[in-house]
């Protein structure tokens, strides 16, 4: 598994020679939001799949991706082919790992999978009917290997939540203490005590207190904004380019 953010304009050259004939690599991502459905107590992880239009499996539910373009770098194929079968642009985005069991399908295909995070109030509404948005625990029987994919995404999105900044990549610019932690407990899917919540994250330099206050019912509650110079996940010596 590698997280990357370097470009990998030379990589067909040192290994083109050695590819076998018909071995075709593609892009996939997993894009992650919250979403709440009408009468539920909070929200779940939520992601879109597309609806495909020719064998195989045609009429199934799959990822959002496509075919790796001889001239682009990973990064810029996922951005590319997400905003082409969805219209989405997340801010995060992270390669996730790579998918090559040689029976996964017809022909012989290596996937590159990234996963993102969207915050709700960045995804458009849609009229496209081949795309639709799914609770991330009740999907249905998906195209290839993708049930496997996205329940390994969940599993390095429940497991980095606890060790990084990665929650706020789904939250807006200025949130209250309450809203950041219904976004871990979303995660999580598990209820976190709002004391014990308040002190570790108040503890740590992440969280940048604001002036201003959201009002409401009960007392107001102070806004927060992500403190900009602690990254949302360390990336490693992969996310400093030259």
């Amino acid at each position: 598994m590698t997280i990357t953010a370097t470009t990998t304009a030379h990589a067909s050259n040192a290994t083109s020679s050695a590819a076998p004939a018909g071995t075709r690599v593609a892009v996939s991502t997993v894009i992650f939001t919250l979403r709440r459905a009408e009468g539920q107590e909070r929200a779940s992880v939520a992601l879109p799949l597309v609806r495909r239009q020719s064998d195989p499996h045609e009429g199934q539910w799959a990822l959002p991706g496509g075919w790796l373009d001889i001239v682009e770098d990973l990064d810029a194929a996922a951005s590319r082919t997400l905003a082409e079968t969805t219209g989405l642009a997340p801010s995060y985005l992270e390669q996730l790992y790579a998918f090559g069991a040689v029976d996964r399908s017809p022909t012989r295909v290596v996937s590159i999978v990234y996963w993102a995070l969207i915050r709700p109030d960045e995804i458009a509404d849609t009229s496209d009917e081949n795309v639709r948005w799914f609770d991330a625990d009740d999907l249905p029987h998906l195209a290839f290997d993708h049930n496997e994919i996205v329940s390994y995404a969940l599993w390095r999105l429940r497991n980095k939540v606890g060790y990084s900044q990665i929650a706020h990549g789904l939250l807006a610019d200025e949130f209250t203490l309450a809203e950041l932690r219904e976004v871990y407990e979303s995660i999580l899917r598990r209820r976190l005590d709002p004391a014990n919540f308040r002190r570790q994250v108040e503890g740590t330099d992440t969280l940048l207190p604001t002036e201003r206050f959201r009002k409401g019912s009960h007392r107001p509650a102070r806004l927060y904004r992500f403190n900009q110079d602690v990254e949302l996940a360390d990336r490693g010596p992969l996310g400093v380019r030259p």
